[in-house]
């Protein structure tokens, strides 16, 4: 093994994910899967073959630097959108490609009229509506200057979207907040209708919005988490499988992690392990290193926290973790030894480790310990 650790990706799991999130949707609603921050940790150019060959045309990033590895690993036919950063100097290029992109403020707005009028291409372009989220979008003042701005310029620019983000759609406290911002997007959409505007695609819906609000589906559906086998929150999962009456998880985690044991040690009672002085054996222990730690994306908050699977069974991780290493006590794990698989997230015969199970160990969220996965650890697709 010529990396210290792994990632293999589930193309089954994959497919049960977007096959489930398809049922929710009216068949007319078109998927996009959201392959920001590396494909939510996943690996762009590893996973996007495998989405497409699950039926999904149309990808979701946040940067015109994502939106070009999309490009490139895309098939033709498959449309990108870029939902944040687009520099001025990088409009030619997504205007050229057809790579549509989110506009917010009338700078951009006008930025982008100029430069498809001096390529002679119209750029196609998502108006983000200011809605209750007060982040970005354009606010219900500015209105009536991008109507007309788009009324007398229809060559140039293709709506391709109306759409706003919601603040909070997986959390029942902000219930009243996102109710607000629903009926507010409704109601500026029906401005630019009532103008004789009418975009291709309105779209809302985030993972949490489609399941807990799915009246917000619209026309173009933007689903992220839930696409690799992720609830936005517990609460989502809960509320859905009630809703449903269902016990087992619709969703399968595509991705699992693996490394090796690199060694083996006997270590006497009321001995220290690691640096310091966090954790001292209450008995005679048998312990093992594996070469990953917070350089490798293994936090270093699971720091006496920590569990890991190895040989079926679920161990702790003890001592700090290490730049390159952390140390396991495998006292209770049969003939554990050097190179044996270890599990740091995903399956090992009946038990799981999950990101999850780490986001309650360190007060982090799915996403966030996800996309903290190093682009260097190979992927592979299986």
């Amino acid at each position: 093994m010529l990396h210290t650790s792994f990632i293999e990706l589930s193309k089954d799991a994959l497919n049960n994910n977007i096959r489930f999130i398809r049922r929710q949707l009216p068949p007319e609603v078109r998927y996009s899967m959201v392959v920001k921050a590396n494909a939510y940790g996943h690996g762009i150019e590893d996973l996007l073959p495998a989405i497409e060959e699950c039926g999904v045309t149309h990808f979701s990033v946040f940067s015109t630097a994502e939106a070009m590895r999309v490009h490139e690993a895309k098939h033709e036919q498959c449309e990108v959108m870029i939902m944040g950063w687009i520099d001025d100097d990088y409009l030619e290029w997504a205007i050229t490609r057809d790579v549509s992109f989110f506009v917010f403020t009338p700078e951009r707005l006008t930025a982008a009229l100029q430069e498809a009028r001096r390529l002679d291409h119209p750029a196609r372009v998502h108006l983000e509506l200011e809605t209750g989220m007060h982040r970005t979008g354009f606010c219900e003042d500015q209105l009536d200057g991008v109507i007309q701005q788009i009324a007398e310029n229809k060559t140039y620019i293709k709506l391709e979207g109306l759409c706003t983000h919601y603040a909070g759609a997986e959390d029942y406290t902000s219930y009243d907040r996102v109710g607000e911002q629903i009926s507010t997007f409704n109601r500026l959409c029906s401005r630019f209708e009532a103008s004789g505007i009418t975009p291709r695609y309105k779209h809302s819906a985030c993972s949490a919005a489609l399941f807990n609000f799915p009246e917000t589906a619209g026309d173009l559906v933007r689903v992220g988490i839930s696409s690799y086998g992720y609830w936005p929150n517990i609460e989502t999962k809960m509320r859905y499988t009630m809703k449903h009456d269902i016990e087992t998880n619709p969703l399968d985690r595509i991705l699992t992690w693996k490394s090796k044991i690199l060694s083996v040690n006997n270590v006497a009672e009321n001995e220290y392990v690691s640096y310091g002085k966090s954790y001292l054996t209450n008995r005679p222990s048998k312990i093992a290193t594996v070469p990953v730690g917070y350089g490798y994306g293994f936090s270093r908050t699971l720091s006496n926290n920590g569990h890991v699977l190895v040989g079926g069974k679920r161990v702790p991780v003890i001592g700090k973790v290490n730049m390159n290493m952390i140390v396991l006590d495998v006292t209770d794990v049969d003939l554990a030894a050097v190179g044996d698989e270890v599990v740091l997230v995903g399956r090992q015969g009946d038990l799981e480790i999950s990101i999850s199970s780490f986001s309650d160990m360190n007060n982090s969220m799915n996403y966030e310990l996800l996309t903290r996965l190093p682009n260097h650890i190979p992927r592979q697709v299986v």
